[in-house]
């Protein structure tokens, strides 16, 4: 292959990879960017040092709700999950899609 061959192919090449960018998920709008939210979290941790070997709660978390449901799954009694039908959203037509995520009609009654 020769060297202006070569070298147009890589051009050709790098125009096709520089239309990457607008389907890339980190520059699309509306994505998650990085913001620095881990640094800033350590950075607030690292102010009050007991922070770094203890923690500290939220005082809104409900032990005792979280602690029934492990032992429910613990001792094989876990709650069905509730019917979701998806075909009141979907409107008429449509529904049943495998991996929609829903429960097929009839399931677990």
């Amino acid at each position: 292959m020769s060297d202006p061959m070569r070298a147009g192919l890589l051009a050709l090449l790098a125009l096709l990879l520089a239309g990457c960018e607008a389907t890339d998920p980190f520059t699309r709008p509306g994505m998650w960017n990085f913001t620095g939210a881990n640094a800033a979290n350590l950075g607030v941790m690292v102010a009050d040092p007991l922070d770094l070997a203890r923690g500290r709660g939220d005082g809104k978390a409900d032990g005792q709700l979280a602690t029934a449901a492990v032992a429910r799954l613990r001792h094989d009694r876990a709650k069905p999950l509730e019917s979701s039908d998806t075909t009141q959203f979907m409107g008429s037509g449509g529904g049943g899609a495998a991996g929609s995520g829903g429960t097929p009609a009839g399931a677990g009654q």
